[in-house]
């Protein structure tokens, strides 16, 4: 399983799935990633957390234990 925390800088991916539950999943879900959007990695932090994303035509800083929760493919 690839997740988006496993996704290098400069590359892009699909997603797959949404793991996690309640108020985590539905917050990710509303800043636009859910099954079948495109994802863009733009940059990633010196230290590796957060990664920023182009996601439906915006940007958005997310945490790497949140990416973990985005199975892509």
């Amino acid at each position: 399983m690839k997740t988006l925390k496993d996704v290098k800088c400069g590359q892009g991916a699909i997603v797959s799935r949404l793991h996690g539950s309640g108020a985590v999943k539905r917050r990710i879900m509303d800043m636009g990633i859910t099954r079948g959007t495109e994802i863009f990695v733009r940059k990633v932090a010196p230290l590796g957390d957060p990664i920023e994303l182009n996601v439906r035509g915006y940007e958005l800083s997310l945490r790497k234990e949140d990416a973990s929760m985005i199975e892509v493919g």
